[in-house]
């Protein structure tokens, strides 16, 4: 759904913007006296000289008590929306389920977190993990996991991410029935304190 409306949304700011400039380019050129067309009764700028938003406009309701309410109001539910969007672009997408192919015509649904869980706890047993983070994203259909890692200061990076694909990957991509189970896999620098030597 966010994707649809950040599409949606750009569409619009970016079809309003056009217009916007279109209109002042028009009036700034002078392009509807050169080339013999007018403009909507409506339009404000009609040549050079005019300005975006004259005297008469800025000044109209400053007098009157509900204005500047008003004004708030709007500025801060158009904070409050700008905000919201904001934060949804950095919250990645969770999978709801995942798609199973049960062979018989019909797709089962598996829970997303639940499968996310199993690959979590089969993860923190491996050797060398000491802690796990999977989230999946992507589709139904073809999933995607992101795992993140917290290696034992003992661990070695590439025998621990050569067991993640041989086990926990593997086992969830067989169980859910997918052909595929893309895997991006960060880890995590394990600290632990220094030993002094007496």
């Amino acid at each position: 759904m966010l994707k649809t409306v950040n599409r949606v949304v750009l569409g619009l700011l970016g079809l309003g913007l056009f217009a916007l400039g279109s209109g002042v380019l028009l009036g700034g050129l002078d392009l509807q006296r050169r080339w013999g067309f007018d403009m909507p009764g409506w339009w404000p700028f009609r040549g050079p000289d005019d300005v975006v938003l004259g005297t008469v406009g800025r000044t109209r309701w400053r007098e009157e008590g509900w204005w500047w309410p008003a004004v708030i109001a709007v500025l801060a539910v158009l904070l409050a929306l700008l905000l919201w969007w904001f934060f949804a672009q950095l919250r990645r997408h969770r999978l709801g389920q995942v798609l199973v192919d049960s062979e018989d015509g019909a797709a089962a649904r598996l829970n997303g977190r639940a499968l996310e869980d199993a690959i979590e706890e089969e993860a923190q047993a491996l050797d060398g993990v000491s802690r796990a983070h999977v989230r999946l994203s992507g589709r139904r259909t073809a999933p995607v996991a992101r795992v993140r890692l917290l290696p034992e200061p003992h661990a070695e990076p590439a025998q621990t991410l050569g067991q993640l694909s041989r086990e926990p990957l593997a086992h969830a991509r067989d169980s859910a029935g997918l052909d595929r189970l893309p895997s991006k896999v960060r880890l995590r620098e394990a600290r632990h304190r220094a030993h002094r030597v007496a």
